[in-house]
């Protein structure tokens, strides 16, 4: 593919099964062949989306003294604000290069149950409590009714993965419903200085879960996808629609039937570069800490041999996250 195709989901969500089956062919084709499509007819609402960009742009505006109050409170730890050049993307895959133009925050699973689940030793820091900034006013309200919607949408979408591959409706429940699941906010600021050699917006990288749900503004500077001939792809969505691609543990449960695509963030242009600001909402949908991570036997032709051994996905996650953290910031 040469474009990034995009998939209706209202004939799934109101649809029979003839449609339904539509849907999930569409986005079996997309996933094998790109690992990327665009949705509409998602059922969320565009006055929520705008409040959470608007949300997130304050307090990137915000003074660094303020932002810093809520800091990552250590490298293993993905809660909080991360100053900007904190993190490089590429090295999860081994790649050096340098840091990350961008700043974030990371907000992770909210109402956890009491429950011994999610504070025994085996599930780490990954339902530590979130850090929440005092401004901008109604700041955690707004990204907590987020991320829920984000949570919801990734569970339709999931159900659509089980029909695309000819699983029961259900089949991903059971290693979804204690999900580790987060919400990143990013800001790309403008760029008053040139980068380094070879230093992006966010480097080459796959992400790690099951897909990623991305909202973003249309600032310049923006997300390309490599394709199967090796050629970056500009992803530009159109207003109202959401990116979705999948992550690494699609294509190990998929034995490499579904792709966990190389994407970057790259520079704008040098002339836009002092107007390039750019906000980007993405949710990583991301299975239950010990949900085993391996290729699924109804993924695997008789002429083939699982690709991948099995691992959970709380230890694949720790080893990618701390790579991508390996970095110094002065």
């Amino acid at each position: 593919m040469e474009h990034i195709p995009e998939i209706d989901l209202s004939p799934y969500i109101s649809g029979d099964l003839n449609k339904k089956k539509f849907v999930a062919d569409q986005i079996d084709l997309a996933c094998q062949d790109i690992g990327f499509f665009t949705i509409k007819g998602h059922g969320i609402s565009q006055a929520l989306i705008d409040q959470t960009m608007k949300s997130a742009d304050e307090f990137f505006s915000l003074p660094d003294s303020q932002k810093l109050k809520i800091r990552q409170p250590a490298k293993h730890i993905s809660r909080g604000y991360t100053p900007f050049a904190a993190e490089q993307l590429a090295a999860g895959l081994g790649n050096i290069a340098p840091p990350d133009l961008k700043e974030m925050i990371d907000i992770g699973p909210i109402d956890i149950p009491d429950d011994p689940y999610f504070s025994k030793p085996e599930a780490g820091d990954h339902f530590h409590p979130n850090l929440w900034p005092d401004q901008p006013f109604g700041f955690r309200k707004i990204m907590e009714t987020y991320y829920k919607e984000m949570n919801l949408l990734a569970d339709l979408l999931m159900e659509i993965f089980s029909l695309s591959l000819n699983l029961h409706p259900n089949f991903f429940k059971d290693k979804l419903d204690k999900n580790i699941s987060a919400l990143r906010l990013i800001c790309y600021p403008n760029q008053s200085t040139r980068p380094k050699d070879g230093q992006l917006r966010t480097g080459e990288h796959t992400d790690y879960g099951t897909l990623t749900i991305l909202y973003a503004n249309g600032a310049l500077g923006g997300l390309q996808v490599l394709n199967k001939n090796n050629r970056w792809v500009d992803v530009k969505p159109k207003p109202g629609t959401f990116i979705i691609n999948i992550a690494d543990a699609m294509q190990v449960w998929t034995n490499d039937k579904w792709r966990s695509t190389l994407h970057r963030v790259v520079n704008p242009p040098e002339e836009a570069a002092q107007n390039s600001r750019r906000i980007s909402l993405p949710f990583f949908h991301q299975p239950n800490y010990d949900a085993i991570i391996s290729p699924l036997a109804s993924c695997i032709d008789k002429t083939e041999i699982a690709k991948y051994e099995a691992i959970t996905f709380g230890d694949h996650w720790m080893k990618k996250w701390m790579a991508s953290r390996d970095t110094e910031v002065s």
